[in-house]
This record gives C-alpha cells, structure tokens and sequence, in this order.
C-alpha cells in the first residue's frame, strides 16, 4: 500500500467501510444514533460528600491523594460545532503535582502518574446522570478498590478508593466499569492513561521526558453536528462491537506528532471498544517492542508488525535517526482478515538531533513462572466463548454475566499458580475475543487453531507480543490460548471477560473468587 499523503479527520462513512471489510464491521457500522446532554464542566474539590465509599484496611496517610471527576463537557474536535462529551477532570489534593498531567485539548482524561510502592486515595466523584465506576485496568488493587459493576455509584456520589501501588512499572489505564454501560461511556470519553514509574525502571537508558510519548488509539463516529454517536443498544450492531468512522489518536482527530532525528519511545494504548489495529509503518520499518501491558520486556523483540487487540498496550523503540529532515512517516493499521488497511497519525521529521542512544541490551529482570509448577498442570481451567442467539447474550462456559454469582470451577486459592486456556472454537457468530483478568498479570504459554481457522489467524499472528506479563490477551476464532496465572495479591471477588466492550456489555463477562 502507498502511503497516504495526508489523514483526512472525515472519511466518509462509505469510504470507512472500505476499511473495514469484514460483515461484522459493516453491520456495526450501519444506522448508529445517540448523543448527550447536560454538557457543564465543574470544579473538582474535596469539598464533595461521600454518600457510600469502602470500608478498608488503614494504609496511613497516602502519599498521593487525588479528586476524580466524571462529568459531561466540550471539546473543540472537529471544524464548526464543538463535540459533548464525558470526561475525566482531575487535581493532586495531597502529594506530587506531577501525579496528575492534562491532556490539552482532549477528551482524554489526564495521564495519572504513580510509583510502585504509593499509597494511593482517590476520590472519584460521579457527576453524569447515571452510574458508574472506574477499574484501574492492569493494577493490581483490593476487591474494594477493583471497580466491580456492583460497586457502581449515582449521580452525586463519590466512591474513595485506597491501595497501595503494588504493580511494577508500566503503561496501564483507568475506564469506567458500569455493568452493561462500559461501552458506550467510553465511547462518549471517559478513559485515561495510567504509567507507574520506580527506580529500577529509570535506570534503563531509556528515551524520557518528551521523547517518551504515549498514544492512545481509539475510533468513533461523528454526526453532522460534530456530535458522537454509539450503536443502538440491543442493536444488531452491539452484537458485533462498535466500529467508528474517523481515527482519533490522544482524544485528536489528524493527530500529527513533530519528532526529531533520534530514537523515542512510545506507549501505545488500544483504546477502541473492539476495533484491532495491525500497526506498522508506511515504509514498513520493523518494530521494536520493549515493554507490553505489565511493562518492560526482559530484552526487545522485533515484529513486522504489531496485532493489538482492546485494552492491550504496548511500548516501543523508534529511531527516527536515519529519517530526512522535512519527511513524515505514517502509522498505519494494516490490512488484515476482516480489515482493509488505513492510516492512523503521522510523525513529521522537524529537527536534526545528534543523539545515537542505543537499545539496551537488558530492559529488566523479568522471571516468568514455570509451567510444570503449575497445580494444575494436567487439567488446565478452560473457559469456552459462544453466543446464545435465541436470547442475544455473548457466553463463557454458557454462563452470561451476574452480578454476584460465582461457578463452582470459577474458584481459585490465595497463592495457587494455574493454567487457564480461552476456547473460542464455536462456529456460530466466531468473532475475535480479547481476554481480560482482573488483578493478575499473566505469560502467554501457547495457542493453537483450527484448521479451518488457520488462514484468517495467519493475517495477524506475526504482530502477536505474547512476551512478558500481560492482562489482556486477543483470541482469535478458532483459536485456543494457555495462560499461566498466578493469584498472589489479594483475596475477593473479581472479573475476567472479553474486553470488545460491547460484548462484555451483553453478558461476556464472568465473576471469579480468591478465596483465602
């Protein structure tokens, strides 16, 4: 493909579609409606009454303490009218100012940034018109501080959120967590980067500053009016997954990055509700993966390309160094089973730098598990996909979600390390599932296909980074994957589902208890 020489901001919902070849897409595309309203934009201040919050262990005072706003507001995204949308507003009440940095000009919540080790309290104050919570996706954080739908609170409230930082360094994230709502409120904005950062981490001659970028990939849909719409819900289109119009990159439609002639590295958020992304560049320059969703890799591994599936990250090495002055290089979803290709950003060569920094050859001491010290090694948990299409409900195990059940085989013990293996060989409705644990970082052990399958798992599976820890693994149809998991943080009750928010909104989405 030649590469584009421009990103317009409004590909026509037609063209888009020439993307997006797959029927799926097309069905998730057609007749979406929806809008907001009540669009004010509030002070955040401690000064809010906490009508239900969690009764937890005493950490001491935190070292970081934050007020977290959920609330409708504008922003100017597009030519003509300004966009309503929801968003996440922030400020440090107590501790480091630089825990909190803004996103100008964004519907992206700010990036919060903490360190392993922080004692942390939020205050999240829920002024939409209706619930919510918010999940601090990757961390890992008590059953009260987890952001389970049945802790989800009204308009008006405010829900105070205690835990110590306990994940090692990495790119993580923070979205609401409203059962059968997490869709389309991420849709309409809320969502945020979350980075946490120590010492060890530092130490690794890494780009930093404003050479270490983070980017986060999402799509959606305009109407005329500049307005964000979302897939009628209940629709045919849920089924499948909401599929936008336009590419936005850090809340930005036409997102252009200036870099100069030296190496960067760049954190990359899918932020999409079910869109995956082949990313590579237009010159096909091969990627340099150093770090996945529980952060740095051991060493750097190298990709043609890289698959990233909802709620997966990943870091990377770019050296713009042999790049010409003046010249721009495109990021680009490439084409793949069920997608045509097309652009994403651009970065544009806009200054000389003499710097010749090198990977280094070590980025840190990551120790896996061993599969053999499994406790059950011989019969691995596994968790079949499948949709009931008499009820219109995406099942695991033919379970869909309920709020506080939990399965006989959906029970595990404080300290156990287990083999768990996502099934999704169903014939009917086979659709990609990107799989998502609660409180666990997790290696990617193996995966296997159906024949049937195998050419449509083959236009993707040279992008997959199944290096290092992860929380988020994509399965594509046909495809059997083995975790190894380790439960050694906290007891309580938690959630694993697929992270197409759509699909997780209608029933793909299953509770699981540590149990001391």
């Amino acid at each position: 493909m030649q590469p584009p020489s421009t990103i317009h901001t409004t590909i026509s919902r037609r063209q888009f579609l020439k993307h997006t070849a797959g029927g799926f897409a097309a069905l998730a595309l057609a007749g979406l409606s929806g809008g907001l309203t009540g669009c004010t934009t509030a002070h955040i201040g401690p000064d809010h009454t906490a009508s239900r919050a969690p009764s937890m262990t005493d950490l001491g005072p935190p070292d970081i303490e934050i007020a977290l706003r959920a609330a409708p507001g504008e922003v100017q995204l597009l030519p003509g009218l300004p966009t309503r949308v929801w968003r996440y507003q922030a400020e440090v009440l107590h501790g480091r100012p630089e825990a909190v940095q803004p996103l100008p000009d964004s519907y992206l919540g700010p990036i919060l940034r903490f360190r392993t080790g922080d004692v942390v309290r939020v205050h999240f104050i829920n002024d939409l018109d209706e619930e919510s919570i918010v999940h601090w996706h990757g961390l890992h954080v008590p059953e009260e501080a987890d952001g389970h739908p049945h802790l989800a609170i009204g308009p008006g409230e405010t829900y105070v959120y205690d835990f110590p930082v306990l994940s090692g360094p990495g790119t993580y994230w923070y979205h609401p967590h409203p059962h059968g709502r997490t869709g389309p409120q991420v849709n309409y904005g809320l969502a945020g980067l979350l980075i946490v950062e120590d010492d060890e981490a530092a130490s690794v001659a890494l780009p930093e500053g404003e050479h270490d970028i983070p980017l986060v990939i999402q799509d959606r849909t305009f109407d005329e009016e500049n307005q964000l719409t979302y897939v009628d819900p209940g629709g045919h289109e849920q089924m499948f997954g909401f599929f936008g119009d336009d590419i936005l990159v850090n809340g930005k439609p036409d997102f252009i990055q200036p870099v100069a002639t030296r190496p960067y590295r760049l954190r990359i958020l899918n932020g999409s509700n079910a869109r995956i992304y082949k990313l590579g560049f237009s010159d096909n320059r091969p990627l340099t993966v150093i770090g996945t969703d529980g952060g740095l890799l051991g060493e750097a591994v190298t990709r043609p390309y890289v698959t990233l599936s909802p709620g997966e990250r990943i870091e990377l090495w770019v050296d713009f160094g042999a790049d010409d002055l003046g010249s721009e290089i495109v990021l680009e979803s490439k084409e793949f089973s069920g997608s045509s290709a097309f652009p994403i950003m651009r970065f544009q060569i806009e200054e000389e730098a003499a710097v010749e920094t090198r990977i280094p050859t070590t980025l840190s001491t990551f120790a896996g598990y061993r599969e053999d010290d499994a406790v059950n090694r011989r019969r691995p948990r596994t968790f079949d996909m499948d949709m009931d299409m008499e009820n219109r409900v995406w099942r695991l195990n033919g379970r869909t979600f309920e709020m506080n059940e939990v399965a006989r085989n959906e029970v595990v013990k404080l300290g156990d390390l287990e083999i768990w293996e996502f099934v999704n060989e169903s014939p009917f409705m086979a659709m990609p599932h990107p799989m998502h644990v609660h409180n666990v970082h997790f290696q990617v052990i193996g995966r296997s296909v159906l024949p049937e399958f195998a050419n449509q798992r083959a236009s993707v599976e040279d992008g997959y980074v199944d290096e290092g820890w992860k929380d988020t693994v994509l399965v594509m149809p046909g495809e059997r994957v083995r975790l190894l998991l380790k439960f050694d943080t906290y007891a309580g009750l938690y959630l694993y589902h697929c992270h197409n928010l759509e699909h997780e909104d209608m029933g793909m989405m299953r509770n699981y208890r540590i149990r001391a």
